[in-house]
């Protein structure tokens, strides 16, 4: 049987990444996609990372490759309501809050640096199932081929034989529509986040042009899906208000929002990161900087432990260290979910309240900036 020190399972930008960040450690690592090799370099998503994503990938090597936008502030507000915060880079000393990347690019970085180290990524090779003994995990293989690993790291996806009962979800009732919209006038690398009832509406500083993450019912997507280009713009246009006016919108996709979270993201010989411990809501844009943060913890301690990356002590060191971050991360957006999506009347008056206290209180508007640059325990 073909045997490897960790498999990979998934060679998206979270799989790639970890594997980057082992490539010093001397261990045999293996990638393995059910996807045809470098097909992630053509996926057409927008990511926003934070200032923390940004300097983790500094260390990686990879960050002077990636076509990256800057948001210098970042302005919040609820549609229909008084109340705002404004959120500016300069305050913290720092270049931008955040950044705004395609997925396909950093695919594309990660790939090639990969590449670079000779650590191999095995295209076509769809994982069906694990199972975990004491010494090894196998990998079942679509094509029926077995692997023995003495850690998987699952970073994409749900798998037969994974623990899948550990699972907690919450359907949000609320699709995405995303697009790419170019503005009248320049963005000012700005971005902005616009609560409304029907859930938050994101506007990302992408290029010159502006990613749109437009939150609806299933029905109202529908409904938005179904209008021609000029009609769409009409309607987003109207959504979002007039701080910034756009000249013409391009093609719209959709996908389903669920909170999908492992309260435990380890069990034996197996580490779930990404969207395989996790899927969040985009409000806040937190997924792959918590994913992120996740690989770059997981391989320092794998680094520091030496030895067996399987072992149970170090998978555990792993999960003590990211429950703080982790847990809250998943609280905070959540949270932003279920508090703004809603037209209740108290609420809308409250919610106003408290974007006119975060723009008047440095300290607590201090605090959601960190947040959101470095994570829960707002470190780098």
């Amino acid at each position: 049987m073909e045997r490897h020190d960790i498999a990979i399972v998934g060679a998206g930008p979270v799989g790639m990444t970890l594997a980057l960040a082992l490539k010093d450690a001397g261990l045999d690592i293996l990638l393995l996609d059910a996807r045809a090799r470098g097909a992630a370099r053509s996926d057409p998503r927008v990511l926003a990372l934070s200032h923390g994503t940004r300097l983790t990938l500094e260390r990686l090597g990879i960050w002077a490759q990636l076509p990256a936008t800057p948001i210098e502030t970042i302005h919040v507000s609820q549609q229909g309501g008084l109340g705002r915060t404004v959120l500016d880079a300069h305050e913290y000393g720092q270049p931008a809050l955040g950044y705004v990347v395609g997925a396909g690019p950093l695919a594309a970085a990660l790939d090639d640096a990969l590449a670079a180290a000779g650590i191999p990524i095995r295209d076509h090779a769809a994982v069906t199932g694990l199972a975990a003994g004491a010494n090894d995990v196998i990998l079942s293989l679509a094509d029926g081929n077995t692997i023995s690993a003495r850690l998987a790291a699952c970073a994409e996806g749900l798998i037969d034989g994974a623990d899948d009962a550990q699972l907690v979800e919450r359907d949000y009732a609320q699709h995405a529509v995303i697009s790419i919209a170019t503005p009248a006038t320049g963005h000012g690398r700005r971005a902005w986040e616009r609560f409304t009832p029907q859930g938050p509406l994101a506007v990302l500083p992408c290029g010159d042009d502006c990613a749109i993450v437009h939150t609806a019912s299933p029905d109202d997507a529908d409904a938005l899906m179904a209008l021609d280009d000029a009609a769409y713009l009409a309607r987003l246009q109207s959504h979002f208000g007039d701080r910034l006016r756009f000249a013409s919108v391009g093609e719209r996709a959709r996908y389903p929002l669920k909170l999908r979270y492992r309260p435990e993201p380890v069990g034996q010989r197996t580490v779930w990161l990404g969207n395989a411990a996790q899927t969040l809501h985009p409000v806040a844009g937190q997924g792959y900087n918590l994913a992120l943060r996740d690989v770059w913890a997981c391989a320092q301690v794998i680094l520091r432990a030496g030895g067996d990356p399987g072992a149970a002590e170090t998978l555990a060191t792993y999960a003590r260290e990211r429950r703080v971050d982790r847990s809250g991360t998943i609280r905070f957006t959540d949270t932003l979910v279920r508090l703004f999506s809603n037209a209740v009347a108290p609420l809308h008056h409250a919610r106003g309240a408290g974007l006119f206290a975060l723009d008047l209180l440095p300290p607590a508007r201090h605090f959601v900036a960190k947040r959101m640059m470095f994570g829960a325990r707002a470190w780098p």
